[in-house]
């Protein structure tokens, strides 16, 4: 690590002083909170999650040392909804990540697709590369349809996510097509529904955990059953 690039000892301290505010300032934010979504509450978590980010990462450059504490992520939360309590309109903002697992299944469905559009052979022959395959495929088929067949189109599904967004009225024709994402108010959001290949590692941890509690009561013999195997003692013994 260079010295040229490490935090000064005195701003490590400003940054834990800032800690310490944001501890005072959070604290004082729970106290006073008026209901369960209390925005000076998110507000003042925030402030506290970057104060000891910040903290975290100077006392690492300075010192390659960490702390304890592990502050919940704040990107994967929404605050509190202030949008219209009986809305007219809504958007829904999906989002779905694929990598080409298998770009020649990924090409010969586009191919095949292509051959039926152009049965005179007058195609573009865009199927020809993974870049023009995605475009032949995704011009052919609903996402919906690619969400569910992705392994016949040689994609592995990544995160997903869907925002349900109130709005006051409908937007015009046109309005947002240029920026289609921009703009969010995070606010006026419903709802959201997330899928993630962390779930699943939470899950299959668990189950991993049930299943070796399972296999450690059949070895104890927990519930108490006696082995039929066994045969009483001769008392004449």
């Amino acid at each position: 690590m260079s010295d040229a690039v490490q935090p000064t000892a005195a701003e490590v301290r400003a940054a834990a002083e800032a800690v310490k505010t944001a501890l005072d300032r959070h604290l004082a934010a729970v106290e006073r909170r008026s209901g369960e979504d209390d925005p000076v509450v998110y507000e003042a978590f925030n402030q506290l999650a970057a104060a000891a980010e910040t903290y975290d990462e100077l006392l690492y450059d300075r010192y390659d040392e960490v702390t304890p504490f592990e502050i919940p992520g704040t990107e994967d939360s929404l605050p509190p909804y202030a949008g219209p309590e009986e809305p007219t309109a809504l958007s829904v903002l999906i989002r779905r990540d694929y990598s080409v697992a298998e770009p020649q299944r990924l090409l010969a469905q586009a191919q095949r697709v292509e051959a039926v559009e152009y049965e005179d052979g007058t195609g573009a022959d865009a199927a020809g590369t993974v870049h023009g395959a995605l475009g032949v495929l995704f011009g052919e088929f609903e996402p919906d349809e690619i969400a569910s067949r992705h392994k016949e189109f040689g994609l592995e599904e990544g995160d997903s996510t869907l925002w349900v967004t109130a709005a006051d009225e409908r937007t015009e024709p046109g309005d947002w097509l240029e920026a289609p994402f921009e703009q969010i108010d995070p606010q006026r959001v419903v709802c959201r529904f997330d899928v993630s290949a962390v779930f699943d590692d939470d899950d299959d941890d668990a189950d991993d955990e049930r299943e070796a509690d399972d296999d450690l009561e059949d070895d104890l013999d927990l519930d108490g059953d006696e082995d039929e195997d066994l045969e009483p003692l001769d008392a004449d013994r």
